[in-house]
């Protein structure tokens, strides 16, 4: 994969954040991270770039960029497969500065969250032990190297595609962006990075709640796989929460809880009020900043969302 600066630097420089349409270069906007927008630019169909434009200044955008290469680092060794990625530190005067992270664009009709619409029962079990099992590798990773040492992945459906790998068909976990790295129980990743994208005046409540649970659930087994079976419901696609829920029972390690149906439900409804309440806040900065102190609002927002 070949990354061109010069075509990010002139991408970032005529982006128009709240009118696609209008920036200089043709781009695609084609997913929505919570704190990033993934595109495709110009007319390179095998390139998908998340831009994230959270820094402050440049020695902060290569400090995460260091970390992103260490985190997909750990995360093969551990045996997860990721399609190959390429990073960008891209600074144009007056701009936060952004990381670019180009990644090699896998088949939209092969995404986890597509193939739970398209593949019978018995195919979308399969798919579930699958994810549970690429999931399972980091658990055992941490099991050898922790407290030293311990990485998670966002085990959400939406994060997982079908691909293949040595003519056999292999998961591809595509969610690198947010380094999940603990030493000693320390994050990696700063938590405030994370609240770059929401209002100065809600950031220190934000923290205060949300964000160190946010954060650690990830390295909990039990609310990892919770959150993976509570996020078919934002799918559209409740009825698989049982399937769900007994596929991770067989597969969770014998000294975590097993998950319960009604667990994964009150939790859904707790996260959904912690991600519509974040983007909620962030549209009314948005509108604060556009259109009442008519300034550039970097990022980009997602439309409704079906929770």
């Amino acid at each position: 994969m070949h990354l061109n600066t010069d075509l990010l630097t002139r991408f970032e420089a005529g982006l128009n954040p709240q009118d696609i349409r209008a920036s200089a270069m043709p781009a695609e906007l084609i997913g929505y991270g919570e704190i990033s927008a993934i595109f495709q630019i110009g007319d390179d169909p095998t390139t998908a770039y998340k831009r994230m434009p959270l820094f402050n200044d440049r020695l902060s955008a290569e400090k995460y960029e260091v970390l992103y290469h260490e985190y997909c680092d750990l995360l093969q060794q551990a045996g997860l497969h990721l399609p190959e990625s390429k990073t960008a530190v891209v600074q144009v005067a007056g701009r936060p500065v952004c990381l670019y992270i180009a990644q090699e664009k896998m088949p939209s009709g092969d995404f986890g969250h597509r193939l739970i619409h398209t593949r019978n029962e018995k195919e979308i079990t399969a798919i579930f032990e699958q994810v549970i099992s690429e999931v399972a590798k980091t658990w055992q990773f941490n099991a050898a190297h922790a407290p030293g040492l311990e990485i998670a992945v966002d085990g959400q459906i939406s994060n997982w595609v079908l691909g293949s790998e040595n003519g056999k068909t292999a998961l591809y976990y595509i969610d690198t962006s947010t380094p999940f790295i603990r030493r000693q129980g320390v994050h990696g990743l700063d938590p405030k990075l994370m609240l770059r994208a929401a209002p100065v005046w809600m950031r220190w409540i934000l923290e205060k709640l949300f964000v160190d649970e946010v954060l650690n659930r990830y390295y909990d087994a039990r609310k990892n796989m919770i959150d993976l079976a509570a996020n078919l419901i934002k799918e559209q696609c409740a009825e698989l929460v049982p399937v769900a829920v007994e596929v991770i029972n067989r597969q969770l390690p014998a000294e975590v809880q097993p998950l319960s149906v009604k667990a994964v439900e009150s939790y859904y409804r707790e996260d959904k009020f912690i991600w519509s309440l974040f983007l909620g806040v962030r549209r009314l900065d948005r509108w604060i900043v556009t259109r009442l102190l008519r300034r550039r609002y970097e990022f980009i927002l997602p439309g409704k969302i079906e929770r």
